[in-house]
């Protein structure tokens, strides 16, 4: 199964906070687990320093970007309305990344407890 990280994973991963986050994703990376929703590769790389631009984007470039479909927005419009009748209200960033993965079949890796109450909500499934 894919698993769709998150920016939150990513942050962790890319500084070493926490070794074991970084082991995980590690070991995601070698087995070929790993996929990156759009959104997340925009907000890493619009956030990374100048002097490693180059190796993130090589690093990125190796692991499959799923981009929004039109079967994305819908699921969006299903959440959105979903989400408002149960009282939540979700990041526009975090839905597109939890459609996206559901989309095609993943789960989501993030450290942003909001992604559990979607969970909650049972829009996603989320990685151990």
């Amino acid at each position: 199964m894919r698993v769709f990280v998150d920016t939150s994973v990513w942050i962790d991963f890319l500084r070493g906070v926490t070794p074991s986050v970084g082991d995980a994703l590690a070991a995601l990376l070698d087995e070929d687990r790993v996929s990156i929703a759009a959104p997340v590769r925009i907000e890493l790389l619009s956030g990374v320093r100048k002097q490693s631009w180059a190796k993130l984007e090589r690093l990125l470039g190796a692991i499959p970007t799923h981009r929004p479909t039109d079967a994305t927005w819908a699921l969006l419009d299903t959440w959105a309305r979903i989400s408002k009748e149960r009282g939540h209200r979700f990041g526009f960033g975090d839905l597109l990344i939890a459609a996206t993965a559901t989309e095609h079949g993943g789960v989501v890796w993030s450290l942003d407890r909001d992604f559990q109450r979607m969970r909650s909500l049972g829009f996603i499934s989320l990685h151990a």
